[in-house]
Parts: C-alpha cells; structure tokens; sequence
C-alpha cells in the first residue's frame, strides 16, 4: 500500500496518479500497487513535479512496518536505529541565493532539457520525414507459420505528404477458421474469387516496397510469414529491414493497460473502423509511425 501527498504540482501529474490510486482528499493518493510500479510512480513524480512537493509512504520490512520519502526542502528522512524519522530543519543546508533556489534550478534544467529534446526532436523528424516508409500488416489463416497460411497483404506507402496503397487477397486451398472468419470478414469463397496466388501476390507486395524501410506494429509476426512465404515460392528473400512500433510504444507509454493495437490507438486518437483488415491496420500503423517521429521517440 502506498499514500502520497501532492502540493502545488502540475494537473497531468495528478492524472497520472489517478490511473494507478484513489484520491480520497485533495492531494492525498491512496493505492495498493507493486514496488516495481511503486518506483515507476515516483520516478514519474521526481520527473513532473515542477515546483511543488511530494511526500510518499508505502510498507516496508522494518519495525514501523513503512517507510517514506519526501521532496520537501524544510524536512529530511533521517533514520534512526532502524526507524525512519521526519527532521524538520531549521534552517536551510546552504544559503540561499535568490533566484538560484533548487526549484529555479530544476525548472531552468527542465526548460532547458524540453529546450534540447525539442531541437533533436525536429532534427529527427525532418531526417525520418525525409526518407519514405512502408507499414504492412498480413491476415493469415492462424498463427502457426509452418501449418498456416497468408491471406491478405496490405501496405501503405508515406514519403512526404504522399501514400500510396497495396492491397492483395490470395486465393488458398486451405480451410479457413470460423474466429478467422468472423475477425476478417475473409471466406474461402471470397478469396477464391478475388485473390491471386501467393506468387503473384508476393511479386507484386516486393515490387511495390522496393527496398524501403517496413514499419509493423509487433512486426516480427509479419515478418517470419513473409519470410517463409518468399521462400516456400522460391521467390527472392526480402532484403528490407524491419522496424517494430510495440517496444517504442512501450518505452514510452509505460503505464498502459495493455499493448494490444486497439488500445494503442485509441491512446494516440488515431481512428481505425476496420480492425483485422490488413489494408486498414496498415494504415492505422503508418499513422502511428508518423506520430512517432514527430514526437522525436522513432527515426529509422
């Protein structure tokens, strides 16, 4: 269990500790969470407290049975035979010096550091933006790359302000699971009236993303049935390299319910009305791709 006290601090903070604990006073948090999530909460607060305070109490393995840590200058946590203990200080450590407080200091190295994050951010992005991208998403028949099969291939090509589509059905003889079905829309009669095969349908995916970079979201997926697939027809292996959007996400959304694609979206309002649709998630997957790079979190 943890309770933290708040003053003064930004209002995206206390969003940020309403995800995670209940606000049952202004300013008092109370929530019962992980020491690992616990030391991600104060990291957080370390990093977004601005210029006001925090206090934090949670359990621990002493005699008191809790513990505690403070920002606040006029206190220190002083421990006492084994029991922690609040010393209120008389007087400051070091003289002050007007202008040159440890909260001018920290907001000076804060706007510095924004100052600093935004040029490598605009650097980045003007080098992302300037070198054009494939995101790609497969349908396949199941998630077994030695037994299953690829259904449907989209791409979406972004080089500046400009896309470009490839979308592609693939005829199968293989029996298409029911949970397929309905999460694709995809039947055997459908992509035997519309698809090609898998040939031609890779022919013309190689063709169309010539040797640019190809953006996924949990991409390696994709990947190890393109892989196999390319070499099953005998074609040319792909000499492209792969870059996955979940590890960026999750580096820099850590407190997220869950990393599914849906939820990742919906994080980044990006809209998407035709889940399991590859032309679609493709789509969705350069829209957050280009996200990224604005944020300066994602560069090739």
């Amino acid at each position: 269990m943890i309770v933290v006290t708040l003053t003064k601090v930004p209002n995206s903070l206390r969003g940020d500790l309403t995800k995670w604990c209940q606000e049952i006073q202004t300013g008092v948090y109370v929530g019962n969470v992980t020491a690992k999530i616990r030391d991600e909460l104060w990291n957080r607060i370390m990093r977004d407290i601005g210029n006001g305070q925090a206090t934090m109490a949670y359990n621990t393995n002493n005699e008191l049975g809790y513990t505690f840590k403070t920002t606040r200058f006029d206190r220190t946590v002083v421990d006492y035979d084994g029991i922690p203990l609040m010393m209120h200080l008389i007087s400051a450590d070091k003289p002050i010096k007007h202008g040159f407080s440890n909260a001018a200091k920290f907001h000076k190295a804060k706007m510095m550091a924004k100052r600093t994050d935004s040029k490598r951010a605009e650097k980045q992005q003007v080098e992302s933006e300037s070198k054009p991208f494939v995101s790609i998403d497969i349908e396949t028949t199941g998630l077994n790359v030695s037994t299953d099969k690829i259904i449907a291939i989209g791409a979406v090509k972004s080089y500046g302000s400009n896309v470009e589509n490839f979308y592609q059905l693939i005829n199968t003889d293989q029996k298409i699971p029911t949970a397929v079905i309905k999460l694709t829309g995809l039947t055997l009669e459908k992509l035997i009236s519309e698809g090609v095969s898998l040939e031609n349908a890779l022919r013309g995916f190689q063709k169309f993303i010539s040797d640019l970079p190809l953006v996924g979201y949990n991409v390696h997926f994709d990947e190890s049935f393109l892989t196999a697939s390319f070499r099953n027809t005998k074609l040319a292996s792909l000499v492209n390299n792969f870059y996955d959007l979940m590890p960026v996400v999750k580096n820099n959304n850590r407190f997220l319910d869950n990393y599914r694609l849906k939820t990742v979206l919906e994080t980044y309002n990006i809209k998407n009305e035709n889940f399991h649709n590859a032309l679609a998630d493709a789509q969705a997957t350069c829209d957050l791709a280009e996200q990224l790079i604005k944020k300066g979190v994602f560069r090739f």
